[in-house]
């Protein structure tokens, strides 16, 4: 099974009423024939499963997709556990393009983010 490369980008928010490509994430991971995120693959393939989380006027991070006894998340190079980026209720979403997931990021506030692009 091929790794696929997800991207995310914010949805709409407050702050950007119509979202914005300028913050979000892009992601390796092997998917199922249904887009759902294929953890035995993952167990063979984590250490290529990679995440940059990009934002205007910020340096990139860089890290993997990690799962925890309480669900996947995005652990970054140089960080603490604690400080993960939570994917809430990850492994019930089917990333085809036009889709939203959800991420408790570094803040601790959770944000929307739309499947653009699934390669």
């Amino acid at each position: 099974m091929s790794l696929k490369t997800i991207r995310l980008e914010l949805a709409r928010c407050p702050d950007h009423p119509v979202g914005s490509s300028e913050f979000g994430y892009v992601f390796k991971a092997p998917l199922d024939p249904e887009g759902r995120v294929d953890p035995t693959n993952w167990r063979r393939e984590r250490t290529r499963c990679t995440v940059t989380r990009f934002a205007p006027r910020e340096a990139d991070d860089h890290g993997h997709l990690v799962h925890r006894r309480n669900g996947w998340a995005f652990h970054y190079d140089g960080t603490e556990p604690e400080d993960d980026e939570v994917l809430v209720q990850f492994e019930a979403h089917r990333f085809v393009e036009g889709e939203y997931v959800a991420i408790k990021e570094w803040d601790g506030v959770t944000r929307t983010f739309r499947i653009v692009r699934v390669n």
